[in-house]
């Protein structure tokens, strides 16, 4: 048994990954702001200790990593570090005094696809705040571990999905109306020809490849891991999936995407546009080899799961068959 702590451990992530651990005999210390619940109860989370601490303002005190360092875990698991300057003040606290670090970052290091499937050993060119900063801690925490023996795993998500959110949608945006649209049999107009890719994976996948992580340390430390389904979809695919899911034959338009752009709301097309700029599709095969990573959900079916959600909590309109 670990004493195992997770920062940010109410989000998307934690949800799957604090009943996982607790069910597998570790002491769990959750670490957040307090504000917010698990998207899925569990009388399992009765079971965890919980700790209330404001990362930010900790931060901004010189104190964050201070307060992480003296709950003495063997474990910590970052879920909510988004800035070099915010992984440095954790993991200089924290050296020497924990046996295993493990760090969620983004399968958006990778900026644009190249080679696809892409490996975790890909040259990097990542655009963007969020991927440049992603990238840069990654490499700041390799490094350390390479020089310093540090003992970090680095667990790069996908697209996350589950109950309780709306996911990325074949419109590579995240407004539910578009299922809603899928589910009435309209018309849906995607960008291009729809061939860019998207890679979800379910929250509960993200949990499995973390807490294999933790089993098999001697071969996670030092490594990255991409957490993502088996397949990455295609825009189009992934359209004509969800219409036959409904019960209807796929009805899609095309457009150029600066003139699908105009008919979009303007904040849709630009996430739009931060989704298939990359078109991510990676691979798990270093997961499945190192260590035993088997994706319970396929893209398709995780997707599914989270909007018969949204159906149910009135997001997605569908009509009764």
């Amino acid at each position: 048994m670990s004493k195992i702590v997770i920062i940010g451990a109410t989000g998307h992530i934690g949800t799957y990954l604090v009943p996982r651990l607790v069910m597998a005999g570790h002491a769990v210390t959750t670490v957040s702001r307090g504000r917010a619940q698990p998207y899925q109860r569990s009388p399992v989370w009765n079971h965890v200790q919980s700790v209330v601490i404001d990362r930010e303002a900790e931060e901004a005190n010189g104190t964050f990593g201070a307060a992480i360092a003296a709950l003495d875990a063997d474990v910590v698991i970052d879920c909510i570090c988004f800035t070099p300057a915010s992984n440095t003040q954790l993991v200089d606290a924290l050296a020497g005094k924990v046996a295993h670090f493990i760090h969620v970052g983004t399968i958006w290091t990778h900026g644009t696809a190249a080679v696809v499937p892409t490996l975790e050993s890909a040259v990097k060119y990542p655009f963007g705040d969020y991927g440049v900063a992603k990238a840069a801690i990654e490499a700041d925490l390799l490094r350390r571990a390479a020089l310093q023996q540090f003992p970090v795993t680095i667990v790069h998500p996908g697209h996350i999905v589950g109950p309780g959110w709306a996911p990325l949608n074949p419109a590579g945006h995240f407004n539910p109306a578009v299922f809603s649209t899928i589910a009435r049999g309209d018309t849906l107009a995607l960008p291009n020809f729809g061939l860019e890719s998207v890679h979800h994976v379910h929250a509960d996948d993200v949990a499995q490849i973390i807490e294999r992580a933790i089993n098999n340390r001697t071969a996670s430390v030092g490594e990255a891991f991409h957490a993502v389904s088996g397949a990455a979809v295609t825009l189009r695919g992934y359209a004509e999936a969800m219409y036959r899911w409904f019960g209807h034959q796929p009805q899609l338009s095309f457009a150029p995407f600066e003139q699908w752009a105009q008919t979009q709301d303007a904040d849709e097309a630009k996430a739009s546009w931060e989704h298939i700029a990359r078109s991510p599709n990676c691979s798990i095969d270093k997961g499945r080899r190192l260590l035993g990573y088997a994706p319970r959900y396929s893209s398709l079916e995780a997707v599914q799961e989270a909007v018969t959600w949204l159906i149910a909590d009135g997001q997605v309109t569908a009509p009764v068959s």
